[in-house]
């Protein structure tokens, strides 16, 4: 290769004409930018050395190893923010991903908190792997912090819980009045299968944690699962609620979006399918019992997040001196 005459402090097949900059490479001219600093950040882009491969490679590779001891709807939710950040850190290798870029992308979704959030968790995880399988040195991710969430308060009352039961069909009422007395995730409560059911309660594995619980039977309990069992089917599934012509399980997407039409149908603003787990921890508290035991929490920290109706201290403040108090004439 010739030396250059000129622009000697452009790298190797870099070339400037007509106000821009090219990279050079086989009598193909492409295009890196208008400014020099564009184009050096485009040209470290091409020729960095991939040691670890591609961040959609690495993306993949760590959610194919980690799936399989995941429950299916955790699964749902990395796959989507995985989708995100393969599309996000699509030009990066993950030995040039620095902590000023995850910074970036936290910055640019805080608009969403709860998603932003989510995101950097799992892109933590993905480099937790990478730093294992000595892909990179170090955790881009150390050090950034989380956006501080606001706490959801919507407490449904009792009276608007009687309403959206009362538009809505059998099917789904008995769905949502054992979500409320049970106090599982939806997902745990359609898996309810027969044989999980005795005169003690009903046996859950909660999907999510693993946690083991039973959830003792009562008289609302019972009469729940006989209107249930009492449903016109053209045959009895495995699980207690099924579709009414497959006898397969019900699905987390229907229960949800029904339940989104009856509380439009109500008139109960607000309102979502998550929030008859609160409303279930928050009663049993307020009734004297123990939530964190139905809620099958470890952390009392993580029960207390779903108490609604928070008690307001009363306080009572001092008494004047009687010194202080100015004598009338």
């Amino acid at each position: 290769m010739r030396p250059r005459k000129k622009d000697r402090h452009l790298p190797a097949k870099v070339y400037q004409k007509h106000g821009a900059f090219y990279y050079v490479h086989q009598g193909k001219w492409e295009r890196l930018g208008s400014t020099l600093e564009a184009a050096l950040k485009e040209y470290a882009k091409k020729v960095a050395p991939r040691s670890g491969g591609a961040m959609p490679d690495l993306i993949d590779e760590v959610l194919r190893h980690i799936s399989p001891n995941l429950a299916s709807n955790t699964v749902t939710q990395y796959t989507t923010l995985a989708e995100r950040l393969k599309k996000i850190l699509a030009q990066f290798n993950p030995d040039q991903v620095l902590p000023r870029h995850v910074a970036a992308i936290k910055a640019e979704l805080a608009g969403t908190p709860n998603m932003a959030n989510r995101m950097l968790s799992f892109l933590r995880t993905v480099f937790s792997y990478a730093v294992e399988w000595q892909r990179v040195d170090a955790n881009p991710c150390i050090g950034i912090r989380r956006h501080v969430e606001k706490k959801r308060e919507r407490y449904i009352t009792d009276d608007e819980f009687l309403a959206i039961c009362a538009v809505s069909t059998e099917n789904m009422r008995v769905i949502y009045q054992m979500a409320y007395l049970t106090g599982q995730r939806i997902n745990d409560v359609l898996g309810i299968k027969l044989s999980d059911i005795s005169d003690e309660g009903i046996a859950f594995k909660q999907q999510k944690t693993g946690k083991r619980l039973i959830v003792a039977m009562t008289p609302d309990i019972d009469d729940v699962i006989t209107r249930t069992k009492a449903l016109p089917r053209s045959a009895r599934g495995l699980t207690l609620f099924t579709t009414r012509t497959t006898c397969k399980p019900v699905i987390y997407e229907t229960v949800k979006q029904q339940f989104k039409k009856a509380c439009e149908r109500a008139g109960v603003k607000d309102a979502t399918l998550h929030d008859l787990r609160a409303k279930a921890i928050t009663d049993t508290k307020n009734q004297g019992n123990n939530p964190q035991l139905l809620a099958g929490h470890s952390d009392p920290r993580m029960t207390d997040r779903y108490i609604r109706l928070r008690e307001i201290d009363i306080a009572t403040g001092p008494a004047l001196s009687r010194r202080a108090i100015p004598k009338q004439s």
